[in-house]
């Protein structure tokens, strides 16, 4: 058995769950470097228009992103499960059929991807004078999809295991490797941002093998030729774990395309200071998404083991830590942000504060309501985690209806000042449904039979 794949079914809730969140926020530190390097190379180095077309492919690229995220972790639920149960026969499998399912979800994104990236970009009311840089960016990135579902598959595999320590070390790799092929192919061999696009696909090669080369030397796996057969009731199951995640994130990025649209329509400088802004959401983010992983995997090990009492201790501490995290990092963005913002946007004087005054304000407004986002995060990884895709999925609903209604409807009211206001609508929206389903399937979990309900038990 590989020395990282750990049990989260005994030992302290609190424990467990940070320390296995807290290689990931330092692999997603690293993880960021893809974005804050692209952008910062790319602003500092070929300008507020290369800047403008980074945010423009924003919301198309995430949306591929999302999908191959929500269709991985999704498929890791019952790889989570089966660790848990240790059912070892069903986990090799669960990722034998995977695998099969993720090869025919790249060929449809890969080649869909290129497909509608120019139709799409038009749809959105990108600009004339950002829309081939956008464009270019979208056909290179969207070229790099088997690498993005391979690493984002492996990393998974790894989580459900236990081990988050395999994938912070991919992405390190990466994320450095990104780093000098940015400098090199940007500032060196001024290829703009067709330079930024090539340096981050050759970057997740190198994550995808490095998780490849650790997950065969997990013993416990013995995936046979046959478990690659997509068997009915087994592909059903996944895809009802996986597909609504998926869908959930497609629907999530539909309404920020919407946004998008919005914003586009405000001007090459409106544009660019929400993308500065925009490519420090996962900064924002970067705790939220790990103590997710981390809480997906927890749950879905202990549901496999049946002891509910150990779920709601741990959602409890998975709830404290979450607030207290968001509150330092929102405190650290009202202090540092322009100071980081100033990365992003260079230019003539009169741009650069027209930009940064946009970014500033947007950044300030989601840092004062980070701890929703974080709640959102949380509550959805616990469904997740107790085989409910469905209810994630609809709050996925909730937050595209929510962020389009406020990015059409508020601007009305107060002009550009209202569309600053979508994203965290969209987060409340989202939350309010995630915690009150939580709360209500444990209340039916806790009646079952079978189910610890005390440490006693």
């Amino acid at each position: 058995m590989a020395q990282r794949i750990r049990s989260m079914t005994e030992g302290s809730p609190t424990r467990l769950i940070f320390t296995f969140a807290l290689p990931l926020m330092v692999g997603n530190v690293f993880q960021q470097l893809y974005t804050v390097v692209d952008t910062a190379v790319v602003g500092q180095f070929v300008g507020v228009g290369a800047l403008a077309s980074l945010g423009a492919a924003d919301s198309p690229n995430w949306g591929v992103l999302g999908i191959i995220q929500g269709l991985t972790q999704g498929f890791s639920i019952l790889m989570a499960q089966h660790f848990g149960a240790k059912d070892y026969r069903e986990l090799s499998r669960t990722v034998g059929v995977s695998t099969t399912l993720c090869v025919l979800f790249t060929v449809l994104l890969g080649v869909g991807g290129q497909l509608w990236a120019g139709p799409l970009l038009r749809v959105l009311n990108t600009p004339e004078d950002v829309l081939g840089g956008a464009l270019l960016y979208l056909r290179i990135v969207y070229g790099g999809i088997p690498a993005i579902m391979a690493y984002n598959f492996l990393a998974a595999i790894l989580r459900a295991l236990g081990d988050s320590k395999t994938p912070l070390y991919a992405i390190v790799v990466a994320a450095l490797m990104n780093v000098v092929l940015d400098l090199l192919f940007v500032v060196g061999f001024h290829w703009g941002i067709a330079g930024a696009a090539i340096a981050t696909v050759v970057s997740q090669v190198a994550s995808a093998v490095y998780c490849f080369l650790n997950v065969r030397r997990i013993s416990i796996l013995s995936v046979q030729r046959q478990d690659l057969r997509p068997e009915k009731v087994l592909t059903l199951t996944l895809l009802k774990l996986g597909f609504p995640m998926a869908l959930q994130n497609a629907i999530i990025a539909v309404g920020s395309m919407v946004v998008q649209f919005v914003i586009n329509g405000y001007g090459m400088l409106f544009l660019a200071g929400f993308t500065a802004t925009n490519k420090l959401y996962g900064i924002l983010e970067i705790a939220a998404t790990s103590y997710g992983f981390a809480v997906t995997s927890y749950v879905g090990q202990n549901l496999g083991a049946r002891l509910v009492h150990r779920i709601k201790q741990g959602l409890r501490s998975a709830v404290a830590i979450a607030l207290v995290t968001s509150v330092i990092i929102g405190l650290a963005m009202l202090l540092f942000g322009r100071l980081v913002l100033g990365l992003f946007i260079s230019g003539e004087p009169q741009q650069v504060e027209a930009s940064m005054q946009i970014a500033y304000h947007y950044l300030s407004i989601m840092s004062v309501c980070l701890p929703i986002l974080y709640m959102l995060h949380i509550y959805r990884s616990a469904l997740m985690g107790l085989g409910d895709t469905v209810v994630p999925m609809f709050s996925g609903v909730a937050e595209m209806v929510v962020r389009i209604g406020v990015a059409l409807l508020l601007p009305l009211a107060l002009g550009q000042e209202g569309i600053y206001y979508a994203e965290v609508g969209a987060w409340t929206a989202a939350a309010v449904i995630l915690v009150t389903a939580y709360y209500l399937r444990m209340n039916a979990l806790s009646k079952r039979k079978g189910f610890a309900l005390d440490e006693k038990q």
